[in-house]
């Protein structure tokens, strides 16, 4: 419990302890002229009943004055995301319409959409190297405009959107040593969430290390399946080129991070994307204000105790 106005408080305890003993001295000296002059006191206890619910309704104005507030926990998403979206050329292929590229951004942008401001969200675009196309950032507008620029080009390599996504999570560089060492200790990131949109197609063979890296910073890492298992052929340097998507490589490093693999093998599921991707949701105390209720309550029993004592004396005090 916090309040904005403790003196008033104070204050408003004082002027209410005032009147209740003010209250119980006119009552005894009331009882006592009474008594002298052989006369019974009407009603008993009863008869005092509007006059306390009166300075009960003045103590919980007091308390309302004073501007309570209680510290309730309140789940809310937040935290760092990025967007790795594989724009090598086999995400130029078609079996998911118009082509995989063109379907990974409009998912992307759904998912941007849909976050909340609390949430910072960067592009990472990558093929066999990765490039971040927008750091993190509360701006979501940054983020639609990065994803919009994405063009199909090279060859894949979901090693290096990983390091290069937790690079922009960290600001540290995470990329591994030329003989597979880790870089230097990258931190525990445990809000933080990386979303790869891809066919799974890679040409490296680093992913379950790099996948292992994300895990040990506390990153998941949740991956979308965009293509067909079956696949189709694509036109590359007018060489037609089979490629089909790749499920098993792209679960391997969801498992491995602690996310989820979510296929995408049609338009409808494409949209459906940002509904199925859950983030983490970080808990906080937040102020929940009290002073308008309290007010109300006080209302009530200042107005019950007006009404018994006009029924009783037929005056209002």
């Amino acid at each position: 419990m916090t309040w904005s106005a403790p003196l008033l408080l104070i204050l408003g305890l004082l002027v209410t302890a005032a009147l209740a003993w003010a209250a119980v001295v006119s009552a005894r000296r009331r009882r006592t002229a009474l008594a002298a002059a052989g006369l019974a006191v009407p009603g008993g206890r009863r008869a005092y009943l509007g006059v306390g619910l009166t300075i009960a309704g003045v103590a919980v104005l007091a308390v309302a004055t004073a501007g309570p507030a209680a510290m309730v926990p309140v789940p809310r998403a937040a935290g760092t995301v990025i967007l790795a979206i594989d724009v090598s050329n086999s995400m130029g292929a078609d079996d998911v319409a118009p082509t995989r590229l063109a379907g990974a951004q409009r998912a992307a942008r759904a998912f941007v959409a849909a976050q909340p401001d609390s949430v910072d969200i960067g592009v990472v675009a990558f093929e066999r190297g990765a490039l971040t196309t927008a750091r993190p950032d509360a701006d979501h507008t940054v983020a639609l405009k990065a994803i919009d620029r994405l063009k199909v080009t090279g060859g894949t390599s979901l090693g290096a959107a990983i390091t290069a996504s937790l690079t922009a999570i960290t600001g540290k560089q995470a990329a591994l040593g030329r003989d597979g060492a880790p870089p230097p200790d990258l931190g525990y990131w445990p809000s933080a969430t990386i979303v790869i949109f891809s066919d799974g197609q890679n040409q490296g063979n680093d992913v379950e290390q790099v996948a292992t890296l994300a895990q040990q910073a506390g990153v998941h890492i949740h991956t979308v399946g965009v293509g067909t298992t079956a696949g189709t052929a694509v036109k590359v340097d007018g060489y037609n080129l089979q490629t089909s998507l790749d499920e098993d490589t792209l679960t391997l490093i969801a498992q491995t991070t602690g996310g989820e693999y979510h296929p995408a093998t049609d338009t409808a599921r494409l949209d459906g994307i940002a509904g199925t991707i859950d983030l983490r949701l970080t808990v906080s105390d937040e102020p929940l204000p009290l002073a308008g209720g309290l007010i109300g309550l006080a209302l009530a029993l200042l107005t019950a105790g007006a009404a018994l004592t006009v029924l009783r004396s037929g005056r209002v005090i």
